[in-house]
């Protein structure tokens, strides 16, 4: 069974059609760029030139960089604040032509890895954090979601943690990667003292890179893996939540 997932990013937005079975893209993703300013408009505009290019006719699930609860989006950290309690769902499903689900990026990457990678058969308190433009964050508990976690906006140290720790603070300030690696160990630190996860997964982009930071990590007791899906996860959650 084929269902068309879409990935909004605070700096790309992909998709394609995912093969619900194997867990996989089903064919190449098709990525464009964010518009800035990512407006609601803008943004429905590039959604629906993504999905234009695959012909596709059908569900749609559609992740979206902050707190959505039933279709409507309550936050917009890494995109434009007119996202604040837009009908994302009425807004997007208009401009693609069929119906959508909508929800937190981070819980759709999570959502796969836990059915098709990292987190497979996993139990107790499972953690995903996607490192790119923000900090996403996924919490499970024996494999239920609890959404909308958003442990990206933590304070630490005096600073909004996604601040100093996502891919786009070592990007933005070019650290080195043990550098940045230092930033995230005192990050998860954080959510370990909180939350006391078995097992922390590494998404995002920055996950098909995971050697280069990883080893560097020291002191975390939980278990951290690179995603297994790395920055395809998105678009296959958000397929399997619309294929539901």
């Amino acid at each position: 069974m084929e269902i068309f997932g879409v990935d909004i990013g605070g700096s790309g937005i992909k998709g394609a059609p995912v093969d619900l079975d194997r867990g996989d893209l089903a064919r190449e993703r098709h990525k464009v760029l964010t518009p800035q300013p990512a407006t609601p408009q803008g943004v429905a505009g590039c959604v629906a030139e993504v999905v234009g290019h695959f012909d596709w006719s059908g569900p749609i699930g559609i992740t979206f960089p902050g707190v959505v609860t039933d279709g409507v989006t309550r936050t917009a950290a890494n995109v434009d604040k007119g996202w604040i309690d837009t009908d994302a769902a009425a807004l997007l499903g208009e401009r693609v032509g069929g119906p959508v689900t909508i929800l937190n990026d981070a819980d759709a990457a999570g959502i796969a890895e836990m059915t098709f990678g990292a987190g497979r058969g996993r139990k107790g308190t499972v953690i995903m954090l996607t490192l790119g433009t923000g900090i996403g964050s996924a919490i499970f508990v024996d494999g239920r979601l609890v959404p909308n976690t958003e442990l990206g906006h933590l304070e630490l140290h005096g600073h909004e943690a996604e601040k100093r720790a996502s891919t786009k603070a070592r990007e933005d300030e070019d650290l080195s990667w043990q550098h940045w690696a230092h930033r995230v160990q005192k990050y998860l630190l954080h959510v370990e003292m909180l939350f006391s996860p078995e097992l922390f997964i590494i998404g995002g982009g920055v996950s098909r890179k995971a050697e280069k930071f990883l080893p560097l990590i020291e002191k975390v007791r939980a278990e951290i893996v690179p995603a297994e899906l790395q920055n395809n996860a998105g678009i296959v959650g958000a397929a399997m939540a619309a294929g539901k």
